[in-house]
């Protein structure tokens, strides 16, 4: 039953990464055409801007599945409820807060960027662009967690598929129209609204919650702990942004247009590195159902042949990105004259950035499942710190390269020190066992380049062509990877192979 939840949550979790990624560059690209690119640069700001009011959630979501997996798997109704009662009635807390935040930062925001939009213009469009995240708190994001805790995350992947496809309509459909930016955002913003209200309907179906549940405010004890995790994740997702917006005011040779370039790029980046995540979403409710029950050697067995399909996974995506970007790039972007898109040294330091955000996952995953928050907050402070510090320097320095540079030195930091502590404190293994997998794929990196540049020039100049650069490239970076791993690793290559077969057989003969 785990595993079979584990193959659906990941499949769903699969689809939504694909429909994102494709509907994440049809939506900039559109409002980048019809609007501009510092329409689109403001409105990314926006969305940053808005998305800090996160920092006071605490991490909270994480620490609240924690605590749910243990009375998921005695199925204790009463327990439930009363945790989900604590988490209800503090998300609920964060959406009222939000609220007076957006308003303050109606007022704030048009003063932070420069003097291409008014007063109300901008204000407006942050109050537009604010409504479904006060939904999102006020009434589905505690049954988000509940349904990831019971390994149900297939739900909400179904329901965020719809409501992005219904999005990207939309936005098609009103700049077809001529509509107005400020209409388009309502209209997208009504449709992330009934996610949040669907899934409410949906739990108090599915769940036989008692409404007179006592809160257990215990549960959420360690939200100050998980507050260092999820400050390190949003910083590495939003201060890049926030820096270039804020250094786009006091510096009169740089625009805030260079937004939209970070955005284009970080879309695809961000956008693989949702895919290779989605494994781990699929995954993380196992393992701590695992860790519940108690189950040792099946978590050794089971998280080690995960990290090592992670690793081949994330090393042939971030190597194909590293070779496609740039061609995409310009593809992406042909006619677009505002500013130049062609920035190959941001592209591949942010590409190696999030690879290496993208290695942790397992470790990640596993620490959080065991409920470790207290034990790895300190490294996660760091890490948020190092990568504010070096972006602020950098920033100055290289401009947008000098961004890039600083998540790249803060990921790398936070997931060596990932490795260290599962290896010490949860798995008690080698470190050298990590040392060794970085290694492999780096070799596997490197060989795939030069592998496919040794192939004939390949003239990419549409859509088309880029496909089936795309597919050869894939195909000598898959073969390329699996014959290094045959060498160096033969036997984790083997016993994957013989689980993968194993649980396919299983499948298919029920």
């Amino acid at each position: 039953m785990r595993s079979k939840k584990a193959l659906m949550n990941t499949t769903a979790s699969l689809l939504l990464q694909f429909v994102t990624v494709i509907c994440g560059f049809i939506v900039p690209r559109i409002i980048i055409g019809t609007y501009g690119s510092e329409v689109n640069g403001l409105a990314s700001s926006i969305t940053q801007f808005l998305g800090y009011i996160t920092l006071f959630e605490s991490g909270v979501g994480g620490v609240v599945r924690a605590a749910l997996y243990k009375p998921l798997a005695d199925n204790d109704i009463n327990k439930i409820s009363s945790i989900v009662k604590a988490t209800e009635n503090f998300f609920r807390k964060i959406a009222l807060i939000f609220v007076g935040y957006m308003l303050v930062l109606a007022g704030l925001f048009p003063v932070l960027v420069n003097k291409s939009f008014d007063w109300v213009f901008t204000a407006s469009l942050v109050v537009i662009i604010g409504i479904s995240t006060f939904a999102q708190y006020y009434f589905g994001m505690t049954y988000t967690v509940l349904t990831q805790a019971d390994q149900r995350r297939y739900v909400t992947a179904v329901l965020q598929i719809f409501t992005v496809i219904l999005n990207a309509i939309l936005v098609v459909i009103f700049a077809k129209l001529g509509a107005s930016v400020h209409v388009l955002k309502l209209g997208t913003a009504a449709v992330y609204v009934l996610r949040p209200i669907i899934l409410n309907i949906y739990v108090k179906r599915k769940y036989q919650l008692e409404k007179s549940a006592k809160p257990d405010k215990q549960a959420i004890k360690q939200r100050w702990d998980g507050l260092g995790h999820h400050i390190a994740y949003f910083v590495n997702l939003n201060a890049d942004v926030v820096i270039l917006t804020l250094f786009s005011k006091v510096s009169a040779a740089f625009s805030i247009a260079e937004v939209s370039v970070y955005t284009v790029y970080h879309a695809v980046v961000y956008g693989i590195v949702s895919v290779t995540s989605s494994i781990s979403s699929g995954i993380e409710a196992g393992f701590g159902n695992m860790i519940a029950k108690n189950e040792k050697e099946n978590l050794n067995k089971k998280f080690g042949i995960y990290e090592f399909l992670s690793y081949i996974i994330v090393t042939v995506m971030f190597t194909c990105a590293g070779i496609l970007i740039i061609p995409f790039v310009k593809v992406y972007t042909a006619g677009i004259t505002d500013i130049n898109y062609i920035r190959p040294a941001f592209a591949y330091i942010i590409v190696l950035a999030y690879a290496a955000y993208a290695i942790r996952s397992p470790y990640n995953i596993l620490t959080l499942a065991a409920g470790h928050y207290r034990q790895t907050r300190n490294g996660a402070f760091a890490e948020a710190a190092i990568n504010v510090v070096f972006s602020i320097v950098g920033v100055y320095l290289w401009g947008i390269v000098g961004v890039a540079i600083g998540t790249l030195c803060a990921m790398t930091f936070r997931t060596v020190q990932y490795a260290l502590y599962l290896s010490k404190y949860i798995l008690k293994r080698k470190f050298s066992v990590f040392v060794k997998r970085v290694l492999i794929s780096a070799i596997a990196s490197a060989l795939s380049v030069l592998a496919v540049n040794a192939l004939p020039a390949f003239t990419v100049d549409s859509y088309m062509t880029w496909i089936f650069y795309a597919i050869e490239t894939a195909v000598v970076t898959v073969l390329t990877t699996l014959i290094v791993n045959l060498v160096f690793a033969k036997k984790d290559l083997s016993d994957t192979f013989i689980y993968v077969k194993s649980t396919f057989l299983k499948k298919v003969k029920k």
